[in-house]
C-alpha cells in the first residue's frame, strides 16, 4: 500500500501521524509512506527521525481578517494545493491520510483532484477548521473522541477510532514507584503533582507554581515541575533572586523537559496541564485525575472543550487561564490529595473514556477505503 501522510505544526498533529505510518508498516512492512509537511513545523524535525521521508510545500492557516500578510498566505496555500497535486501524482498513493492542521485543506484538495481515498483523524473534541472544511470531501473521519462526532454533520462517515499513542498504563508495584520517586529527590511520601505545560511550558501554570513554592504552600504534597526548555532559565533566576536555590527546594523538584513520559504519568497521583488532545488521551490510558488549565488561545477553543470530555466523567477539574492564581490552584490540589480514594476514584473515571486497540481500528478504516476506491 503506497500511502501519503499529511500533518503540520505540532507534536499533536505530527506524532498520530506517524503512529499511523509505524502501523501501517507492522502490517504491511512493503508499504511506501511519505509524509508531507512545510518548511516551518516540528514535522521537519520528527518525521526524519522517525525513519519517513517528509516532503514540504508552502501552506498556511489563514486568519480570520483582512490584512496583506493574510492575502499573501492566501495565495500561497492557493499555490501549494498544485505542489501537492504534483506529488501525488509522482507517488500514486492509494490513500491519503491527513491528522488535522492546515497541511490537510491542501493535500486534501488536491487528493480529492487527484481522485485519491481520503481518510483523516481529528484528535481534538471540538474539530479544527481543516477537518470542518474536508468534511464533506472525506472518505472517512476517525475522531479520538465521541464528542467530536456529533460536531461533525455534514461528514459522510466518522468512525471513533481514538487518538494514537505511545503512553499506557504500566504495572508498576508501589516499590517500583517509590524507587523511581526517590530517585527525583522526593524523600516523604506526599502525594506526587506532576505539573507541565508542553516542550515550550505553560506561561501561567508556571506563574503560580512559583508563587506556590516561593510561598511554601505545598507542605502537604511534592511537586514534579516541568517548566518547558525556554522557561527554566528565567525561573532559575527568579528564583535566585529570594535566595532560593532551584536544585534544593522542599517538596518540588525542577526540570526542564521529562524524557520518560511514560514513567512519571503513571507514577504521579495528580496532574496540572494544559488540555491538548494528545494529553487527554494520555491520561485517560494511564487512568490518573487532573486539574486542567486549557491554553486560551487554542483554535475554536478547542481545549477547554477537551478538558469537559474528562472533567464531565468527575476524572478532572477545570480553571479557566484568566481565573488562574496560585491560591486557586493550591486550594483546588489540596482538595483533590487530600483523599486518597478520591484519588483513586478519579483515576477509575478518567479510564472510563479510554479507546483500546486505536492503531488496529485506524488502519481497519484505511483498509476499507482503499478496497473501496
Amino acid at each position: 500500500m503506497n500511502v501519503i501522510i499529511a500533518a503540520a505544526g505540532t507534536g499533536g498533529h505530527i506524532n498520530p501521524g506517524i503512529a499511523i505510518a509505524n502501523k501501517i508498516k507492522e502490517k504491511e512492512p512493503d508499504s511506501k509512506i511519505i509524509f508531507i509537511g512545510t518548511p516551518r513545523g516540528l514535522e521537519n524535525d520528527l518525521v526524519p527521525r522517525a525513519g519517513y521521508e517528509l516532503k514540504t510545500i508552502d501552506s498556511y492557516g489563514i486568519n480570520r481578517s483582512i490584512s496583506l500578510d493574510n492575502i499573501k498566505r492566501l495565495f500561497k496555500t492557493i499555490k501549494s494545493i498544485g505542489d501537492a497535486k504534483k506529488i501525488i501524482k509522482e507517488f500514486k498513493p492509494d490513500v491519503v491520510v491527513g491528522t488535522g492542521g492546515y497541511i490537510c485543506v491542501s493535500v486534501g484538495m488536491a487528493a480529492k483532484k487527484c481522485d485519491i481515498p481520503i481518510v483523516l483523524h481529528e484528535s481534538n473534541a471540538f474539530p479544527g477548521m481543516a477537518v470542518k472544511l474536508l468534511s464533506k470531501k472525506a472518505d472517512v473521519i476517525l475522531t479520538g473522541f465521541k464528542e467530536a462526532k456529533d460536531r461533525l454533520p455534514k461528514a459522510k462517515n466518522v468512525v471513533v477510532t481514538g487518538t494514537p499513542t505511545k503512553v499506557q498504563k504500566l504495572n508498576m508495584s508501589e516499590m517500583q514507584q517509590l524507587e523511581i520517586k526517590t530517585k527525583l529527590g522526593f524523600k516523604e511520601e506526599l502525594p506526587l503533582v506532576f505539573a507541565y505545560g508542553g516542550s515550550q511550558g505553560a506561561k501561567s501554570i508556571n506563574e503560580s507554581l512559583i508563587k506556590i513554592i516561593k510561598e511554601n504552600r505545598n507542605k502537604e504534597y511534592n511537586i514534579l515541575w516541568a517548566t518547558g526548555n525556554s522557561g527554566y532559565e528565567e525561573i532559575t533566576k527568579t528564583f535566585e533572586k529570594e535566595g532560593i536555590n532551584i536544585e534544593n527546594i522542599s517538596h518540588a523538584k525542577i526540570v526542564p523537559y521529562i524524557y520518560n513520559m511514560e514513567e512519571i504519568l503513571n507514577i504521579a497521583d495528580l496532574l496540572v496541564c494544559r488540555s491538548g488532545a494528545m494529553t487527554i488521551t494520555e491520561i485517560s490510558n494511564v487512568g490518573k485525575p487532573a486539574i486542567f488549565i486549557p491554553f486560551p488561545f487554542a483554535t475554536e477553543n478547542h481545549q477547554e472543550y477537551n478538558a469537559k470530555v474528562l472533567e464531565k466523567v468527575n476524572a478532572a477539574k477545570i480553571i479557566l487561564d484568566k481565573d488562574l492564581t496560585a491560591e486557586k490552584l493550591d486550594a483546588e490540589i489540596k482538595s483533590i490529595v487530600k483523599s486518597k480514594k478520591n484519588l483513586i476514584q478519579m483515576g477509575k473515571n478518567a479510564e472510563k473514556i479510554k479507546v483500546l486497540d486505536v492503531q488496529e481500528k485506524i488502519y481497519i478504516q484505511i483498509k476499507a477505503v482503499q478496497k473501496h476506491k
